[in-house]
């Protein structure tokens, strides 16, 4: 009988240990219910970021760490001041940056999310993206060096390239999208000094403006219907 009842309590062990496992393996991912970080489906596939097959770009979720005040890339190059009461100080935020040799192709790509009622966090998303290309737009008057071209100019998507007169001065291509029915900013930037030891390649804006949105349908569950 003892024997019997120890086989017993181990097959019930075995279920349960079974199904921990697999309950973990299945736990949820996506927003909701996981919105206090950027979800791993969030970012955009590396096979879609320019130049992959020469650098091979690795899964982004896996270098993605938090970012506790957020900036965009291009604000580094356009000398952007900083703005009291910036939204992006409270997003839930993660930037990805992958780092190459003086010359290379550098990238980062990073999302921001506003948790609460999405009609709120919509305009927020919304008003973080406006600010952005105002910015863009002001770059050379905060940045006289530079010579910014804003390539694509839509409602909640934008891409420029910015370029310097210097010699050694970044050349930065800057996409950004608005999603505001999931209360979301994502933001893709590459550059490299000039000249660059790799010549840009031919991708149409919407394109990658399409890849860098697309995720977002996936991560914030129900945004896209």
């Amino acid at each position: 009988m003892r024997l019997m009842l120890a086989a017993v309590m181990a097959t019930c062990g075995m279920a349960i240990a079974s199904t921990s496992a697999n309950s973990a393996l299945a736990a949820p991912v996506d927003c909701p219910p996981n919105c206090d970080r950027i979800p791993d489906s969030a970012w955009i596939e590396p096979t879609d970021v320019p130049l992959y097959p020469v650098y091979h770009w690795p899964a982004l979720a896996g270098l993605a760490v938090t970012s506790a005040e957020p900036r965009f890339r291009f604000e580094e190059t356009c000398a952007t001041a900083p703005v009291a009461g910036d939204a992006r100080a409270y997003a839930v935020a993660a930037r990805a940056v992958v780092a190459t040799p003086d010359g290379q192709w550098q990238l980062q790509v990073q999302v921001m999310h506003w948790r609460g009622e999405t009609w709120r966090g919509g305009q927020i998303a919304l008003a973080t993206f406006q600010a952005a290309v105002a910015a863009l737009r002001s770059c050379q008057l905060t940045a006289p060096s530079t010579s910014p071209s804003i390539t694509t100019d839509e409602p909640e998507r934008a891409a420029a390239v910015i370029s310097g007169s210097g010699p050694g001065q970044p050349v930065v291509h800057e996409y950004l999208v608005a999603h505001p029915r999931s209360s979301t900013v994502a933001e893709l930037a590459m550059w490299a000094s000039s000249p660059p030891r790799v010549d840009w390649p031919s991708v149409p804006d919407a394109q990658l403006l399409n890849a860098l949105t697309a995720p977002l349908c996936t991560a914030y569950i129900d945004s896209c219907r």
